[in-house]
């Protein structure tokens, strides 16, 4: 797979990038995904998976967690290690290359409320419908990732 190569700090007509670390909860309960609708960049309300960036000293599994918290209102425990995604988009004229570190998640009770400023709605949503309203090409991999897991737990149980 071709990466593309960020340009040389300082090279001419280009802006130089900044690195930018967050993670995320792909979290599943009885066949469906929860996601959160938020107001992106763009000021476009959009569905997508809950994420967020660490805090100092954080690891990236427990920011995971935090943010899943903070943005569904939901206690949750990791299943285990989805992907890296990795991707680049402009904020404020400037280049940021984004990292983050998604990881697949059971909910546990629920304890709290979506951050009201961050996040618009929380929904349940089966996976034909999440991919009908998932506007992301990186949150379409990842719903395709999770969908594949939760055909082998199916046959695993059958």
């Amino acid at each position: 797979m071709n990466e593309r190569r960020l340009p040389p700090v300082g090279s001419a007509g280009r802006k130089t990038a900044g690195d930018e670390y967050s993670s995320g909860g792909v979290v599943t309960r009885d066949g469906k995904v929860l996601l959160v609708k938020v107001q992106n960049l763009k000021g476009e309300k959009v569905w997508t998976f809950p994420k967020g960036h660490l805090d100092p000293g954080e690891t990236p599994k427990a920011a995971a967690l935090r943010e899943v918290h903070e943005e569904t209102g939901f206690e949750c425990e990791v299943i285990g290690p989805l992907t890296l995604v990795r991707y680049m988009f402009m904020r404020e004229g400037r280049l940021v290359h984004k990292r983050v570190r998604w990881y697949w998640m059971r909910p546990g009770r629920k304890s709290g409320t979506p951050d009201a400023k961050e996040v618009l709605d929380v929904k349940w949503f089966a996976p034909a419908e999440a991919g009908n309203v998932l506007r992301y090409p990186g949150d379409k991999r990842l719903l395709t990732l999770i969908e594949a897991k939760l055909m082998t737990v199916t046959e695993r149980e059958d």
